[in-house]
């Protein structure tokens, strides 16, 4: 088995609903966002799943969030835009985008500082 990760950065601003604390107001961070997919074979090329295609993508998701207050822009407009929820954002899209190429995704990791992230992956027992 095989493990294909890239990672991808945005920033961006937000505000956490209903917290009580110092995130409930404005602050911003540099999101760091690694995707992982699982391959159990390689192309003819020998290559499980390209990495400048998975880095495309990812962009291509990120992209909308770069530079923005995250409670502006969906889904965040209606859920809180926490770390955990951006991973499984992120993570239900891109599963979207690879459907169908033979590999899976493993899972997307959410850095909102250098010593703290989230998880998602899919429990599917």
């Amino acid at each position: 088995m095989y493990e294909i990760s890239v990672e991808q950065e945005f920033e961006a601003a937000h505000y956490l609903r209903g917290y009580r604390g110092k995130c409930e107001k404005m602050h911003g961070h540099h999101f760091r966002v690694v995707a992982r997919l699982m391959a159990g074979k390689l192309d003819r090329v020998g290559i499980a799943y390209d990495f400048t295609r998975l880095r495309e993508e990812l962009g291509q998701i990120l992209a909308r969030f770069d530079h923005t207050c995250l409670n502006e822009v969906s889904p965040f407009d209606k859920i809180n835009p926490t770390s955990e929820n951006i991973a499984s954002t992120v993570y239900g899209e891109l599963k979207t985008v690879i459907k169908g190429s033979g590999v899976a995704l493993a899972s997307v990791q959410v850095w909102e500082s250098p010593r703290s992230c989230v998880t998602y992956f899919l429990d599917e027992d």
